[in-house]
Parts: C-alpha cells; structure tokens; sequence
C-alpha cells in the first residue's frame, strides 16, 4: 500500500467524480431492489451555485447514498426551473438572449453541482425552458379550459411595477412582492386563471394525511386556504332600497350589530353614495383607498357614512352603513355587519366614529364590565338577544341561522381566503399560453395536435421592460383553428409556477416523448417518498403542486392525490447573523471553498454545523475543523496498511480494550443508521462518528488486535461515505481494494454488542473530571461510589477530605462534592 500521508482533494475529488459520471446511477445500483423517490426543489439557473443549494443538495445526496447503500433503488433527479423574471431582466442588462444566458447558466452550474460530487440520474435531467417539457403543460392548460378549471376575466389583480407583471395571491407579502421589490399594487387588467378555489375544501382536507410534513407548513397553508363556517345574512337597505348581503362567522352577535361595513370596491357603493345624498364624499374615500397598497390598508381603521341605513333583519334595529377600508371585496360577500362589543377591529372602529357598542355575549362565568375598553371575542352566554338570551355561542350560532334560512333572510355557507390562481405574466420569458382570439369564434385553444406553441427565442428585448411578443408580428398572427379565420395569438405567458407544480411526476417519465407520463413509472415512484426544500414555498409552491397533482388526477393522467409524503425544510445559510447576500457583503462563494478546502470539506461542514431544519451559521473556524478532521482521518487510515479486515471479527479471543472497541463500533453503526434513516440528523450522525475515531486513535495508542483496527476503521469509512464519498472512496480502494466502497452494504449492527459488561464512568470532584473508572455495568449505585472514592487519583485529590455527598448517573458519571 502507497503511504501518502498528504491528503489532496482535488486530486482524489476529480478522479472519483469521473468514475461516477461515467455510468449511470441505476447501472451501479443494480439487483431487484425497493423503489424510493428523493428530490429537492430543482434550482433556478440564476448562473452559479450558493451555500444554501450546497447545504440543500449535500442533505439529499447523503441520503441518496445511505438509502442506496440501505437497499433501496433510489430515484434521484436534477433539473431545472428556468423560465421566470430574473432571466429576462439579467439578459436585458447583458445584451444576450434569455435562452443563451439561461443555457450557460445552467452548464456552469450543473459542473459545479458535479463538483460537488452530487450523485444525480443525469440521464433524466430536464428543463422547463425546453419545448418537449412545455408542450405537456400546454395540453393540460387546454384540458383546463375544456373543464372550465382555467378561465380568463377582466379583476383587480397585484401589480409590480419593477417586475413588470402581474402576481399572484400567493406570490404577495404585504406591499412587496416574493422577489422582494414594491410597491405591489391593484390594476384591472384582463387574465387568465386556474380554479383553485375548485379544490379548497380537498387540498383543506388532505392537509391532514400529510403526517411527513412539518406542521408549521401544514399550519400555513391551512390558513392560506382559510376555511370560514359561517351565515350569509340579507340586510334591507333603506336607502337606496334593495338588499345587502353580509357574512359573519359569529351570528350569535347578531343582536349586537350596530352599524354595517361595505368595501369600497362593492359594486353597491355608487349606490349607496347617491341614495344617501353624500356622493363626493363617499366616491372620494373609495377612489382613496382603492388606490392604497394592502399596507397602507390595514395600517388603520377608517371609513365614511354613506348616509344610507340598513334594517337588522333579527330584530328591525336601523344602522348605519359605512365604508370600510378593512373590509375587503375578495373575502365573504364584501360587507359585514359590524358588533363592536364583540370584534376588536368593529371596536376601534366604533369607537373612531362614536357608534353605539352593545354587548350582547357575557363570559360564561359572569357579566361583561362596561364600558367596554375592548372587545370580548371570545364564546360565552347570550343576553339580550330575544328568545336566544341565555344560549351558548355556539348553539346559539346555530339556532339563528335555522331562523334567518327559515324566513329566507339568510344561509348557512363556507368560504375560503384562498382565490384563483391568476397565471398571466406580462413578460417574455415563459411559457406561451395555448389559446387564440378569433374575431367570429371568440376564445379558441390550440388543438393538442399543434402544441407545443413554441416560444420564440429570437427576439428584441424591450430595455423598459415588458413583453416583445404582442409587437412579434410572425408570433401573434396565426388562424383559427375552428374556422380557419385571421386570429391572434394570446401574448401573455403562464406564471412560472405553473412548470414546477407539476415537474416532479415528469422526471419518471423524462424520456417520454409520445405522453406526459407513464403510468406504471408513476405508480412505481410517486408520491415523492422525501422532499426537501425551503419553508418559504409553502403557500406557493407547495400549495400549487398539491392542486396541479389533484387536477392532473381528475383529468386521467395519474391516480394519486398528494405529490409528496415526507417534507423537509432546511433552514438557511447565514453569516454575520444575516441571509448571505452580495449586498450585505457576506457572501461565501462555493468554487473558492472548493479550491481551497476540496468539496468532502464543504460537505461535510455543511451537514455537521446545524440541524438541517435550523439556519446553518457561517463559521471560518468550522471548515477548518471540518479540513482538519478529513486529514486526520486520511492519516490514520494510510498508516494503518493494506487488507484491512472490513467484516466484525467477534469477541472471541479479544482482551478488554478490544472488546470495548468492537463496542464502541457497533453503537455508532446504531447511532449514524437512527440520526440518518429515522431522525435525519446528520450533525449529530457525523459526531458520532467523530467519536468513533477518537475511540480508535486511543485504541492504537496501547496493543491494538489488527482486525478490531481494521473493522473499526472500515466501519467508520462506510459509515462516512455518504458525507464525504470522495475521500472515503479513495481510502477504501487503498486499504482494502475491491468490492468498491459505493457497492458495499450499509453495516449492521450487532445488538448484544450493544449491552456492555463494563461501562467507564467520568469521576468529578465539585465539577472537575478527576479520574476515570470502569466498573461492571450492572454494579450499584452505593457499590459505584465505594469504588469512585477508592481510586488512587481521587483519594488523592480529596486530600482526606470528607465528601458531603456522592451523587451517581448510571452509565454515565460519578459527582464527589465536598
């Protein structure tokens, strides 16, 4: 065996990542094994690799290789996500066409995560920029529209000025929208739309299957959809004599109205400002507030008296109707009867513009103080509510609505927060939207014998934004498909989250070139069995590959309901306690890692600083630790020679160190194959094997039996050899040869070995390690301590003083306090 005792990573690197790249990951898999499908969310080809796609695809590879090594046929694919905006404008400001500069993106990138050592089924790599993939996504658009699951309309939609476009519900925070810029703002425009809402109550429901998912995930989509049980109730308008139909959740504060609250965007308002003799007033607030961003909005409680009242249909009171800028058009009906004494936001109202606040629900255990100084939210007893006083909230709830649905003055309904998913995108680089616009035949699909409609890729970008392809003459103009007719092409282009909501049943079935999908590949690997990928996609893309599976589903393309069963969101990678940004300054760029420290280095770091679900701090110190460790390791494998023994060599003929050894190996075999296969905690699986070799480094320092030595040291590069499979692998081929380190099995561990005879105990004396004694596992507490005070180095310690106590940790520690 060589003896180098230098470790070169980019020489071992380079060399192992040819090897693999030469042959496919199935054709070194092999045999008849379980199939199981592992993803993380495929990148966008922004043009090089950050830390946080190192962390995410190192979490993935190593459990790619473990699950490989475990015996599993693991499905592990790579692709990309590259239409979108960022695209578009980087090319704008480059002077280069967005199909060029994503294509370089994407083959730098993909030699870097090749560099990296990620083991993927490059021969089932994709992109959504790619015909052969759009055109499905066509066809499903048109399957849609055939089943009115996709429809255009003139709305209200979210406008970003800096992207140029429209956005979605999902893809808006506050004023800002999901890459950050604002302000977001409302513009009627004419789009297309995909009937989520269709599905709300299964996608709802399904959220409780999800039993892989983090529940801070379920938790948020299960308040984007947000489910509301409530009571449609018509209220009289005396002026301007028609009526007003609210929704409330809390009918039993129906006594408590005291005035109603209408959006400025309810077709009623004109209305309501000429009936009630106060027109530019009112038109002028609602001019106002329509104009505002959501911030803006919700910042304040404000409205205006539209001089018109409205007639409680329960008990005949008159109120006042007002304007409301917290009232909002797309959630219930647009109006709602505001109860002051039992809504926070009604309260602060009411108390703005003096309105009357009436209790009507005491607490369950007394009476309401008043005046009020907030509102009481909470269920509790009716009073003053006619013949329901003295009900609870809730049957009281009930009660009212069987009344109201009887005299036909109202309904028990459910509506949801969640709103269509509006795809048009005023941009250029995306996916054409299959459909035409007849003069005589008015809104036609392209038929599926025409798809795709391919995108052109040579064309002008407009510097000022916006889309080159409603002035694409050779684009627009086509014929009616129906009657053959002059028509135009549509010019807009679908969200770009169309294409990854439903990427993943794709690579399966990659190489299809006369359907979409295979269905006995879909039913062998999907649902997805782990997906990895950040909490910031759950109401986006998570949410929208949940409805595109469902519908995919009732269009007769799949049979499966819920896309993935395990969900695993790894925390962020920052530095100087902030997000690594080029901005802040605080980047750490990948190729320099690699060029100094090797990628093992990287990988390894990156799974042993942090949790994978936390953020991973950035620490200097760390990789270096990280760099050291592979060298140590690398030593102390070379020195050790050739035809080291790889199977367990038993306890036959082993003297105490030895068995003590063959232990220690065992319990980390148990340890890495828990924090790896069940608990995913790979820091704490690397540590234990950290442990393992200072176990064997102290085993060497007295007469260690070669084949615990070697057992040991080939466990711990099997057990490694997801981590960091470079250094391992080259190690392995040395010391031991063939089979190679990639076909071997994953270790079993022996659990007798597991139950030690003896167990070495730390000795402290007010705190500080003293001694160290080992004593039979099974021995007493009063015996342990007898022995911890007998011990030379402690008795000497104590000096003849007398301990005030023992106190024993079985297996773990002796405390002597004095």
């Amino acid at each position: 065996m060589t003896t180098e005792k230098n470790y070169d990573p980019e020489a071992i690197e380079t060399k192992w990542q040819a090897r693999w790249l030469g042959r496919s990951r199935r054709e070194r898999g092999g045999g008849e094994r379980r199939p199981f499908y592992l993803l993380e969310m495929f990148p966008y080809p922004s043009g090089r690799i950050h830390m946080g796609h190192v962390r995410n695809y190192t979490i993935g590879d190593v459990l790619a290789r473990f699950l490989t090594a475990r015996g599993w046929d693991v499905l592990h694919p790579m692709g990309w996500d590259a239409f979108g905006l960022p695209a578009e404008q980087a090319a704008i400001s480059r002077g280069i066409a967005p199909a060029k500069w994503t294509s370089d993106n994407i083959a730098t990138m993909r030699a870097q995560l090749q560099r990296m050592g990620f083991d993927y089924d490059w021969d089932l790599e994709l992109a959504t920029c790619d015909p052969s993939y759009y055109r499905w996504e066509q066809l499903f658009f048109v399957q849609m529209l055939e089943r009115g699951l996709a429809y255009r309309k003139s709305a209200k939609v979210n406008w970003c000025d800096t992207c140029g476009t429209v956005l979605a519900n999902e893809q808006v925070n506050g004023d800002e929208c999901w890459r950050g810029h604002r302000p977001v703002t409302q513009k009627e425009l004419d789009q297309w739309f995909l009937r989520i809402t269709a599905y709300a109550e299964e996608l709802l429901a399904g959220l409780d299957t999800l039993t892989g998912w983090p529940e801070k995930v379920v938790t948020m989509q299960r308040n984007w959809i947000g489910r509301s049980e409530g009571v449609e109730i018509d209220f009289d308008l005396v002026e301007p004599g028609e009526r007003l139909r609210v929704f409330t959740t809390r009918a039993d504060t129906l006594f408590g109205a005291t005035f109603v609250s209408v959006a400025v965007e309810h077709p009623v308002v004109e209305k309501l400002a000429r009936a009630g003799g106060r027109e530019q007033e009112v038109l002028a607030f609602a001019e106002r507030v329509r104009a505002q961003d959501p911030i803006e909005r919700a910042e304040g409680k404000e409205g205006v008296f539209t001089g018109c009242h409205a007639i409680n249909p329960i008990n005949g009171a008159r109120v006042p109707v007002y304007l409301a800028n917290f009232v909002l058009m797309e959630y219930g009906t647009g109006a709602v009867m505001a109860v002051p004494a039992h809504d926070q936001r009604d309260f602060e109202f009411a108390q703005r513009y003096e309105i009357p606040v009436v209790v009507v629900i005491d607490p369950p255990d007394g009476t309401l103080a008043e005046p009020l100084d907030h509102a009481f939210e909470e269920d509790g007893v009716l009073r003053d509510s006619g013949r329901f006083t003295g009900m609870g909230s809730a049957e009281a709830r009930r009660a009212i609505a069987e009344q109201l649905e009887r005299e036909g003055r109202g309904k028990s309904v459910v509506h949801y927060r969640l709103r269509d998913w509006g795809i048009s995108r005023q941009r250029y680089w995306g996916a054409p939207i299959p459909v035409v616009y007849c003069d005589d035949c008015g809104i036609v699909p392209v038929p599926a014998e025409d798809l795709p409609v391919v995108l052109p890729v040579d064309v002008q970008l407009l510097e000022g934004g916006g889309s080159p392809l409603p002035a694409l003459e050779e684009f627009v103009s086509t014929t009616c498909p129906k009657c053959q007719a002059p028509a135009r092409r549509e010019t807009d282009t679908m969200d770009t989250f169309v294409e990854s909501s439903w990427y993943f049943l794709r690579f399966p079935c990659a190489r299809l070139d006369d359907a979409p999908f295979d269905k006995a590949e879909i039913a062998k690997w999907l649902p997805v069995d782990q997906y990895i990928g950040g909490v910031e996609h759950a109401v986006l893309h998570l949410l929208y590959a949940r409805f595109f599976t469902r519908v995919l589903r009732d269009l007769g393309w799949i049979e499966l309901s819920e896309p993935f069963e395990r969900l695993l969101t790894q925390g962020m990678v920052i530095k100087d306690g902030a997000k690594m940004s080029k901005s802040r300054g605080n980047v750490v760029d990948p190729d320099d890692l690699i060029r100094r420290y090797g990628a093992d280095t990287a990988r390894l770091f990156s799974m042993f600083a942090a949790p994978p679900e936390k953020d991973l701090d950035w620490s200097d110190r760390g990789v270096e630790g990280a760099s050291r460790f592979l060298a140590r390791l690398w030593r102390m494998v070379v020195t050790a020679g050739e035809g080291l023994q790889v199977d367990d060599p038993g306890t036959e003929g082993l003297d105490e160190a030895g068995r003590r050894m063959r232990s220690l190996v065992h319990e980390t075999i148990a340890r890495v194959t828990r924090d790896v296969g069940e608990r995913m905690r790979f820091n704490t699986a690397v540590a234990a094997v950290m442990e393992l070799t200072n176990g064997i480094a102290d085993y060497r320092s007295g007469d260690p039996d070669a084949r615990v030595l070697g057992f040991a040291l080939t466990t711990a590069l099997r057990l490694l050899f997801p981590f960091v499979p470079h250094v391992t692998s080259e190690l392995w081929e040395k010391s031991v040869g063939t089979p190679l380190l990639e076909e071997m099995p994953w270790p079993d561990y022996d659990a007798e070995a597991l139950v030690r005879d003896t167990v070495e105990l730390a000795v402290q004396i007010n705190g500080k390690v003293r001694s160290r004694i080992t004593v039979p596992s099974d021995l007493d507490r009063e015996a342990v301590a007898e022995l911890a005070l007998a011990d030379e180095r402690v008795a000497a310690a104590l000096g003849g003083k007398k301990p005030k106590r023992t106190v024993v940790v079985p297996g773990r520690i002796v405390n002597i306090v004095v």
